[in-house]
């Protein structure tokens, strides 16, 4: 492929990214492998460059482009080289129009900025795009961070889990035995932080309310190995990956399907039993934009709505499964204050019983009723973490 041809592929990509923003779609990354799977012709380099010109795209637009064609040519802007392969050459793109937009360059749609937290101040939103570092938990149950630590000689060990390395963002592991043999998982430090934020120990029952493909399940069983932990999920897909996963860390976890509007009574057996019911509740993502830039095009404020008006139903739905005097951890990945500080003041308004409880891990900052982890602050995704204990 010719400089111009990559160009014009990149806008073919992004007009994919766009509409599957718009409707819901596979992510950026899943769609940049399906365009070249039918274009043998692009080599490595050529699959590099484009990739490269997409997200360069992307991560520049806050707002989701009117196509991709607008959102390069807003690239192109700032890019004379780039500019110059608008040329109407074979297989490139058409020369520019006389007064042809391109999207605006910004790192936070409009609409957001009054949603986000205080403490996410103009500052810090650069690191909001920047590319995340691929960190890895160690499985403490099977072997030591030591141990880890002198198998990948080039990671460093993260600052605020005691449980975790940290590598490039390039880097490949899939391939591994440690990873293969379950002694390491993916997963970002402020994830781990969450798990560390439940304080697992001894036999405890422990309910992951919203597993998802098991992450915070797995780490809750490598911290406690003699803990009862019951994953659920509405999601069958998701919450099938996770037996695979526990069986190669050696974790004994149980996985409970539920179906959409029926969790009360699916759950009925579990009343009053938990010593912990983990909420990490489906979010706008905004804690992610790093590793999932598009997903601010995706995200909207009616669906803001939505998961804010789902992440309080599922606390209300968490609270009969604590035991008198147990916990309740709340988490979202999110830098939102609806979906943070706001949802725990009102979770503490609609249960005055409940107190307050200090979460037990270092870094974050005071927000509201919770804590705050961020990009900028943390070197970690965004979350917002509260940990709520039960009236005796």
């Amino acid at each position: 492929m010719n400089p111009s041809a990559r160009v014009q592929a990149a806008i073919e990509i992004l007009d994919l990214v766009i509409a599957a923003a718009r409707d819901d779609g596979p992510p950026a990354d899943s769609l940049v492998q399906r365009y070249f799977k039918t274009r043998r012709y692009a080599g490595s380099k050529d699959r590099k460059a484009v990739r490269e010109l997409v997200y360069r795209a992307i991560r520049r637009s806050s707002e989701r482009p009117a196509s991709g064609r607008s959102a390069l040519l807003g690239v192109a802007d700032e890019d004379r080289e780039l500019a110059a392969l608008f040329d109407g050459s074979a297989h490139g793109p058409e020369s520019r129009r006389d007064g042809e937009e391109s999207s605006r360059a910004a790192i936070v749609p409009r609409w957001i900025e009054a949603e986000l937290s205080p403490l996410v101040m103009p500052e810090e939103l650069p690191a909001l795009l920047e590319r995340a570092p691929l960190d890895l938990r160690v499985n403490l149950a099977r072997t030591s961070r030591d141990a880890m630590a002198a198998a990948f000689p080039e990671a460093l060990l993260t600052a605020l889990s005691p449980w975790g390395l940290r590598l490039a963002a390039d880097t490949k592991i899939d391939d591994r035995p440690e990873f293969a043999d379950g002694l390491v998982e993916v997963q970002d430090e402020g994830s781990q932080l969450i798990a560390r934020a439940c304080a697992p120990h001894g036999d405890q029952t422990l309910i992951d309310l919203c597993a998802g493909a098991g992450g915070k399940a797995l780490a809750l069983a490598a911290a406690a190995p003699a803990a009862t932990i019951v994953a659920c999920d509405t999601n069958r897909d998701r919450l099938a990956k996770l037996a695979p996963r526990a069986a190669r860390a050696g974790a004994a976890i149980t996985t409970r399907l539920i179906d959409s509007g029926r969790e009360a009574a699916m759950l009925g057996d579990l009343a009053g039993k938990a010593d912990l019911v983990l909420v990490d509740a489906p979010c706008s993502g905004s804690g992610t934009w790093r590793r999932n830039p598009e997903g601010r095009w995706r995200l909207t404020p009616e669906r803001l709505e939505r998961v804010a008006r789902l992440q309080e139903r599922l606390l209300d739905l968490a609270v009969p499964l604590v035991r008198p005097g147990g916990a309740l951890v709340y988490a979202a990945c999110s830098l939102l204050a609806r979906e943070g500080a706001d949802q725990a003041r009102n979770f503490l308004g609609r249960h005055s019983s409940w107190t307050l409880q200090d979460v037990v891990f270092d870094g974050g900052r005071a927000d509201g009723p919770g804590r705050l982890l961020t990009p900028a602050h943390d070197a970690t995704d965004g979350f917002f973490i509260a940990r709520f204990v039960a009236p005796c």
